[in-house]
């Protein structure tokens, strides 16, 4: 299998499986020199982690990362990191109901049919405990955009029809992490709360949206023609599980606007170019702009619902599945993190790159 990889000079390759004996990767790239330390890796694992809370999966993985090689000191080398994050709770015995099984909307039947073969046990690969690797990858990127003023907030701005009104404001991890859902809005979030309850109660599930706000980002970050930032983003955060949508700025209500309502004006200010508005979201043609990057990430519900529902075998035979075990009726809260971790590396990587595009 190939694909474990992401990023060009900041690098990310990942190895694990959900209910194997650890997950873990390998990070190359990382500049020499900076100060780096597992407990500022652990803070951003530990908002991802399951079990936070009564809205989350009840898996408890403490997800405690130690770093292997690539630090001396508290400094990185300059060589490989590599690290590892061992799985301690997993109760297997919960899938072997779908070993022979394809579960609605799962990856089963496409990496049957791709491979020939695959780890039922809690979805093998494809499950998003591998997303912890990418928490990992991200606190280390933020190392780096942080030396070049870069900040991003990542937040749930909307779970099923409840959606915030503005979604271009910028709040710190506190404001975020305030409450169970990460909602910076509270009153929203509150009723995002017994909304999730109410689905996981009925044994459904639901989606909704996750807000990223990126600033001081420098103007000129970006390739055109194939290494865009606003593609490589996008590319990133299609990866993450349960995504189906990415927008950048004004994202798909651009086809309800003529262009003389949504060009972003130039204008000259305080020594500076800048834009009247943002409908561009800070990508303009591939490239940073200098305003900030706003985007927006759309989640599908949890495929895995605690309710009947029709599928077929591996021998093609047709019958009732109910799932059993622990699942994440929302992954939302947990995804934030995740979303904010793979926009670091993404950035980290087209900051490096940038060094090499000029003399």
């Amino acid at each position: 299998m190939s694909g474990n990889s992401l990023g060009k000079i900041f690098r990310l390759t990942t190895f694990g499986e959900s209910h194997g004996k650890a997950i873990g990767g390998i990070i190359d790239g990382c500049p020499a020199g900076i100060e780096l330390e597992e407990s500022d890796i652990q803070k951003q694992l530990d908002r991802r982690r399951p079990g936070q809370s009564s809205i989350t999966t009840d898996r408890k993985e403490s997800d405690i990362v130690e770093i292997l090689s690539g630090v001396f000191e508290g400094k990185t080398t300059g060589t490989p990191i590599g690290f590892l994050i061992p799985n301690k709770d997993q109760k297997s015995k919960d899938y072997s109901n779908i070993k022979d099984v394809f579960r609605p909307s799962h990856a089963d039947y496409t990496y049957q049919v791709k491979y020939g073969v695959r780890d039922h046990k809690g979805g093998g690969r494809a499950s998003a405990r591998e997303t912890a690797n990418w928490v990992v990858g991200g606190s280390v990127a933020q190392k780096i955009i942080g030396f070049n003023g870069v900040e991003i907030s990542s937040y749930v701005s909307q779970v099923g029809t409840l959606v915030i009104p503005d979604t271009s404001v910028f709040y710190d991890d506190s404001a975020i992490d305030a409450s169970a859902v990460r909602c910076p809005d509270l009153d929203c979030a509150e009723k995002m709360v017994e909304l999730i309850k109410k689905y996981k109660e009925a044994g459904d599930s639901l989606g909704g949206k996750i807000s990223v706000v990126i600033r001081n980002v420098v103007a000129g970050l970006g390739r055109p023609i194939f290494s865009k930032l606003s593609a490589d983003l996008s590319h990133a955060l299609f990866s993450i599980n349960a995504v189906k949508a990415v927008e950048i700025g004004i994202g798909s209500n651009t086809v309800f606007e003529k262009g003389s309502e949504q060009n972003d004006e130039f204008v000259f200010e305080q020594g500076e170019v800048t834009t009247t508005s943002n409908n561009s979201g800070g990508i303009q043609g591939g490239i940073s702009n200098g305003s900030d990057i706003l985007i927006s990430i759309s989640f599908k519900p949890p495929a895995t619902i605690l309710q009947k529902q029709k599928t077929v075998s591996k021998t093609g035979e047709n019958l009732e599945f109910e799932a059993v075990g622990r699942h994440d009726p929302c992954v939302l809260p947990r995804a934030v993190p995740i979303v904010k971790a793979m926009c670091a590396m993404v950035l980290a990587d087209h900051i490096l790159l940038q060094r090499t595009d000029k003399i």
